[in-house]
């Protein structure tokens, strides 16, 4: 009988062993499930529509933050999808009103849309990367939109924005932006924009502009018009920016502003600027009409900006046609007509107080190669004791004007004059070198001095 319930006893020890590991292993299983369960749940979370990319550009745009900050959209494009006629809105702070992301392709044709509610949370991020903007394209997506009507009226909510990747073609739309810190058409961080025929009004920043990262911006035709503030201008770029075919006017701003690296071409373009203030005044800032120059404030990579004009008429109703300033530039000018303001010079190249932080005063001056080609141009040019010009007057071009007449020494100041082109004086000149032939120039009683010595 020991025996037995000896036996008996094992066995029942080795059922109880048994019950508690099959509770265990029940127990492992439930938590595997939850955990299962728990990762797919916060996956799908991730690809909601609307829901800002992982990361940014590669190593983060210049002088900036990797932390790219897109927001959220209230209308997320498919791929292959076609919106037409409707109108679209959004009210809420950081969200698009429509948002093209990743590997699409999508088109909006005659769609209206409406960003009137809801703010930018960081202007940075509404300038940079487009959060807030009306329309936004990034990640690679492509967005071909066809008439219809863009309206911005929230801080931050730029028009039409092209992110990183992404390409936009636009065509006959008409977009209103009135926003603060906002402006029409933008790229940033590498984007591509192609404009045809739009309307396009905005009255704090740029109708056409760029921001950290640069990109392409290419428009044929159309309207561009800003107004209200002197930091409007109809185009800034910190992109390489062609426009053709188009009418720019700058109600209350410079006309263009180039920063750093980049660049501005335009062909047969009617631009007018009409910056806000009193030209030749004693503050600090210079009225002008196009600046090339470098804020560093990093949103443009240092090096040498530059501006073309072929065609059509470039006219400033206030202040100099040209200002550089702590930068290296090109300007070309080929068949252009000019019309200066009046009492004003054709070009100034200068350091400036450092008041805005470009660049260290005293040390700040522009360096800039300015070339008239098949070109008519009137009004001084001056150059401070700290920046250089290379003036090169070419292809049968007149120049009418004077040089640092007021007996300046600049840093560099050398002119070549073609055998077909002609300068005419209207005052006293002060160069370091002079090339060409005095044949083709017409004193009017005044002399041409090249480091100090009378050379006529």
């Amino acid at each position: 009988m020991k025996t037995l319930k000896k036996g008996l006893s094992i066995v029942l020890i080795l059922i109880l062993l048994a019950a508690m590991l099959t509770a265990c292993q029940a127990s492992v299983t439930s938590e595997a499930s939850d955990s299962t369960a728990t990762t797919v749940s916060d996956t799908a979370d991730s690809t909601q529509p609307g829901t800002p990319p992982d990361g940014g550009m590669g190593g983060g745009a210049p002088g900036g933050s990797t932390d790219v900050e897109t927001g959220t959209g209230a209308y997320v494009l498919t791929d292959g999808e076609t919106l037409t006629d409707g109108t679209y809105t959004s009210n809420s702070d950081d969200e698009n009103a429509i948002r093209a992301e990743g590997d699409i392709t999508a088109s909006l044709t005659d769609v209206t849309v409406e960003k009137t509610g809801g703010t930018a949370s960081s202007s940075d991020a509404s300038s940079f990367y487009g959060l807030n903007a009306a329309i936004l394209a990034l990640d690679g997506a492509e967005l071909n939109i066809s008439g219809g009507e863009v309206t911005a009226t929230t801080e931050g909510s730029n028009g039409v924005f092209a992110y990183g990747d992404a390409v936009i073609n636009i065509t006959d739309t008409v977009i209103n932006v009135s926003g603060g810190n906002a402006g029409g058409i933008e790229v940033a961080g590498g984007g591509t924009l192609y404009a045809n025929n739009l309307t396009v009004n905005s009255t704090d920043k740029a109708a056409i502009r760029s921001d950290r990262g640069g990109g392409t911006l290419v428009v044929d035709g159309g309207t561009y018009t800003t107004e209200g503030t002197n930091g409007a201008p109809a185009i800034y770029s910190t992109a390489d920016i062609t426009v053709s075919n188009a009418t720019l006017l700058a109600k209350d701003s410079e006309a263009v502003v180039v920063e750093g690296l980049n660049s501005v071409t335009l062909n047969n373009c009617d631009v007018t600027g009409n910056m806000d203030g009193e030209y030749g005044s004693d503050d600090s800032n210079i009225i002008k009409n196009v600046m090339l120059y470098q804020s560093m404030s990093g949103d443009a990579e240092e090096g040498t900006s530059s501006f073309t004009m072929n065609g059509g008429s470039l006219t400033s109703l206030n202040g100099d046609m040209f200002y550089v300033t702590n930068t290296d530039s090109v300007i070309t000018l080929s068949g252009v007509a000019l019309k200066l303001a009046d009492g004003t010079d054709l070009l100034l190249v200068a350091g400036n107080t450092n008041e805005r932080g470009w660049g260290t005063a005293g040390a700040n001056g522009g360096t800039c190669a300015l070339t008239l080609s098949a070109q008519d141009a009137e009004g001084d040019v001056n150059v401070d004791e700290i920046s250089a010009l290379t003036f090169n007057i070419e292809e049968g071009s007149n120049y009418v004007g004077a040089v640092n007449s007021d007996g300046t020494e600049a840093g560099a100041l050398d002119m070549t004059l073609s055998s077909d082109s002609s300068w005419t004086l209207t005052g006293d000149s002060y160069l370091t070198s002079f090339t060409g032939s005095l044949d083709n120039v017409t004193a009017n009683g005044y002399m041409i001095y090249v480091n100090g010595s009378a050379i006529n």
